[in-house]
């Protein structure tokens, strides 16, 4: 990836930061984190890439994303001084998701672990 592509990505993700913080309403208390830009070597594209916390409200928190994607769209072309503004797609970061089960099902294993060398003990 270029180093321009890496700016953009970089600079995508900031101004999108900042509009979502002040524009848009999550539910209750979800922590909603954009973890990365995707932009296209045309500058055509950019995929942003959100996390939720917690993660029963990641559907919702993309719905509301996409349905205001217009808006947030319309805010990031008056902001980027760029010929051409790539347009945003807003997904799921799975990595994280993923990330945290393999981190729920090791701290399992752990748990069985302690409670059969206690049994073997007595």
């Amino acid at each position: 990836m270029s180093d321009r592509i890496q700016k953009i990505n970089q600079l995508i993700k900031e101004e999108v930061s900042k509009i979502i913080l002040k524009e848009v309403d999550f539910p209750n208390d979800a922590l909603v984190t954009l973890t990365r830009v995707d932009t296209s070597s045309d500058l055509k594209q950019a995929k942003i890439y959100i996390s939720c916390i917690p993660d029963l409200y990641s559907s919702r928190v993309l719905q509301i994303l996409n349905r205001n994607t217009g808006h947030l769209q319309k805010m990031i072309n008056k902001i980027l001084l760029m010929r051409i503004i790539p347009r945003i797609n807003f997904l799921q970061e799975r990595g994280i998701r993923e990330a945290a089960r393999i981190e729920e099902i090791l701290e399992e294993i752990k748990r069985n672990k302690k409670g059969k060398n206690k049994e073997t003990k007595k």
